[in-house]
């Protein structure tokens, strides 16, 4: 008689669970610390006294040793001025960060942006078409082809012919190009609201979501303050506001720039900031003002809208503010580019830029 047998029980490895406890809040404080693993770690302890995360089994010195141990941080050598967070860490912070903004996604094996024209692709419709030469093979519907057979020739002297084949149709793949600029302005810290933060979750999430779901796509990510320049994937846990204006211009000149080489057609600029473009370079100097919005800099701001709008690169602005002042610039920014904007929340910016990520079915080249 088969029945049910009982061992003894052996509880949930605690350690375990309290590491795994700890990494999670730990690598959430690594993102507001822009990486500083020593101060995130002092403030795991205040936490650690205030909520008791540890017990006597398990302290703040298990877990530190378990972070070098499994590769997290790196061990301090002489002259490296602390721990350092290592390649894993970064890798790990990434995928939390588009766990927490996106959800848990799937990686897929082949993933890339439908167009509304089917023929040859990756993904499936719900329409079938009857074979002709060229067709993947891989695309064959089995079961309407045997019937078309069986209908055809007869159950006795079954024979499937090419006349007999129905594939199923699918949707052409894009590949997209995307630029993601942030500001860093010091208004990103401003009147006691983190906003930086938020914005390097999103970039962090949006180019994880890319290299494993949509590797095909391309993801350049560019910084502006008083200029601009590019940083790369794994920089975006240390990113840190400085003591800049807003030059957007700057930021959108080197995203054209960006683009141009990309031989994809289908190109596309998100833009994250908080504040009016306050900055502007003249020759070798800067022309700021920070009071009202200076037509100058307005002007050539528009005027590099338009500029994307003629080389059919829509820019969505997630406009991380609701002053009136800096939603009239957003509507005649986004008039003169033709694309789009977004007045954000720090809690919904990530629904809102993967949303739009997602939905821009970008045209085919004609």
């Amino acid at each position: 008689m088969i029945g049910l047998r009982f061992s003894e029980f052996i509880p949930t490895d605690l350690a375990g669970a309290t590491f795994e406890k700890l990494l999670k809040l730990f690598k959430e404080l690594l993102v507001h610390t822009s990486g500083n693993v020593s101060e995130a770690l002092s403030w795991l302890t205040e936490l650690d006294k205030q909520y008791n995360l540890t017990n006597e089994e398990y302290g703040m010195a298990d877990f530190i040793q378990d972070l070098i141990d499994n590769g997290y941080i790196n061990n301090p050598k002489d002259g490296d001025g602390g721990f350092r967070p290592s390649a894993k860490m970064e890798i790990a912070i990434r995928q939390k960060a588009l766990e927490d903004v996106f959800g848990k996604i799937k990686k897929a094996n082949r993933g890339n942006h439908s167009t509304k024209s089917t023929g040859r692709g990756d993904e499936f419709t719900s329409d079938l078409k009857p074979y002709e030469f060229g067709d993947s093979l891989e695309n064959i519907a089995i079961s309407e082809s045997i019937k078309n057979a069986q209908i055809n020739h007869g159950i006795e002297g079954f024979n499937l012919t090419n006349e007999d084949l129905e594939v199923r149709e699918t949707y052409y793949q894009s590949q997209m190009s995307t630029v993601l600029m942030i500001d860093i302005s010091h208004s990103m810290i401003l009147y006691g609201e983190d906003r930086i933060t938020p914005a390097k979750k999103v970039a962090m999430a949006l180019s994880e979501l890319i290299t494993t779901r949509y590797p095909k796509d391309t993801l350049d990510i560019l910084v502006f303050g008083n200029d601009a320049w590019t940083i790369k994937i794994k920089d975006l846990p240390y990113l840190e506001v400085g003591p800049y204006h807003t030059n957007t211009i700057a930021g959108l000149q080197l995203a054209m720039d960006l683009l141009r080489k990309r031989k994809n057609p289908n190109k596309q600029i998100f833009m994250i900031t908080d504040g009016k473009p306050t900055c502007m370079k003249k020759g070798k100097k800067y022309y700021k003002n920070s009071f009202g919005l200076d037509r100058k800099i307005i002007n050539r701001t528009l005027s590099l809208a338009s500029s994307c709008r003629k080389m059919q690169i829509p820019i969505t602005t997630f406009m991380i503010a609701s002053d009136p002042y800096l939603m009239n610039f957003v509507e005649q920014f986004t008039k003169a580019n033709q694309g789009k904007a977004y007045y954000s929340g720090l809690n919904g910016l990530g629904e809102f830029v993967f949303r739009d990520y997602k939905h821009n079915k970008s045209r085919r080249p004609r």
